[in-house]
């Protein structure tokens, strides 16, 4: 659904309320009842991470529990989201809320959608430098400078997310009366996208989000992911059951990153792009059988089961606190992050970086 050009026939209503009613359909029987179920089990997840973190991590927190404390709260906080989203999309599809629930509703989505990606990309790099420059981080990095990048992330999916705010909008009633299922065009939406007049802008900033806030943080996750795992394979100080292990750590997390984030960016920008094609089309269709014809309806569902799916990562992304973090293993000694052998003043006064493997916690650990 391309832009209007001066010129250009505007697409009937009725044409564009009759997709919509198709469109919805997918939404109010296959998306609400599972971001329902992501809700409950990502809220339960990261409020406990977050919990134990307050209440068990020693202070001052290494920069990997910085990092991990900081996607919990960008999970919680985008959970919190899903909410009212279900609730939107629960038949018949209805925005309540007003103009301004809408446009935060949004904003925060993809706030703290791009938060998660930036903070996996800081453990990443922290994983990466923690093993394979070890002298570097005792000597020059402190917890202050794990706040200072988190404060800088925060800033930085804020600035990336704050279009949104722009674009969203309500979308009224084309008939008087009350909203059911056999009047939803009685229905008031709340479009997350930009409308007809400012589609094609909406278009560049969906490409711009896919690299900015995908596909840089990807390339920068698969560098540090590639030189630690060289590093490891490389090591004469480390057993094969302890590479094995980051090894499965690293390809897991590559894994969420690639099975989640990737395919929803990909899918909206195409989605767009469909829309804006058949939004070209639409002033030359001569019925509604047609309009719904030249829907790309894989494209479509393609995005929404996307949509659905994604936050199954932050519903995941507690098993990768307790790769880091001592106070979300089963015990002390056992995670994957634990530093058994220092003491709390060498801890306090280090730079509080917690590695994958108790084994590569000293630089003499990697061999040349």
């Amino acid at each position: 659904m391309a832009a209007t050009t001066s010129g250009a026939r505007p697409c009937p209503a009725n044409f564009s309320a009759a997709i919509d009613l198709v469109l919805s359909g997918f939404q109010e029987n296959f998306l609400w009842p599972l971001l329902v179920g992501e809700f409950l089990v990502a809220v339960a997840s990261n409020g406990l991470a977050l919990y134990r973190f307050s209440t068990r991590e020693q202070r001052p927190w290494h920069p990997a529990v910085v990092f991990s404390a900081q996607l919990a709260i960008s999970d919680l906080l985008y959970a919190l989201t899903l909410l009212p989203l279900a609730a939107y999309f629960y038949p018949p599809k209805n925005w309540q809320y007003g103009e301004l629930a809408c446009r935060l509703e949004r904003f925060l989505f993809t706030c703290n959608l791009l938060g998660s990606v930036l903070f996996l990309t800081c453990i990443s790099l922290n994983r990466y430098l923690g093993i394979v420059h070890p002298f570097f981080v005792r000597s020059s990095l402190r917890p202050k400078h794990a706040w200072a990048v988190s404060a800088a992330g925060w800033a930085l999916a804020a600035l990336l997310a704050a279009p949104t705010l722009g674009f969203s909008h309500l979308k009224r009633p084309l008939e008087a009366g009350s909203c059911t299922a056999a009047q939803p065009v009685a229905c008031t939406r709340c479009m997350g996208t930009a409308g007809d007049l400012h589609l094609e802008a909406y278009a560049a900033y969906s490409m711009a989000l896919a690299v900015l806030g995908c596909g840089l943080p990807l390339l920068l996750t698969l560098a540090a992911y590639g030189a630690l795992g060289r590093a490891v394979l490389r090591s004469h100080g480390m057993t094969t059951a302890e590479k094995l292990r980051v090894v499965v750590l690293v390809a897991s997390g590559l894994a969420l990153y690639a099975s989640s984030y990737v395919p929803y960016y990909i899918t909206q920008v195409l989605n767009v792009h469909a829309r804006q094609r058949w939004r070209a089309r639409c002033p030359t269709f001569a019925n509604k059988a047609e309009a719904r014809a030249a829907l790309d309806w894989r494209t479509y569902v393609s995005h929404q089961v996307t949509r659905g799916l994604m936050p199954l990562a932050i519903c995941l992304h507690p098993l990768l606190y307790m790769a880091v973090a001592p106070s979300l293993g089963c015990c002390p000694q056992s995670c994957l992050g634990c530093t058994g052998s220092r003491t709390p003043e060498e801890d306090a006064g280090s730079s509080g970086q917690v590695l994958p493997l108790k084994t590569t916690a000293t630089p003499h650990t990697l061999g040349p």
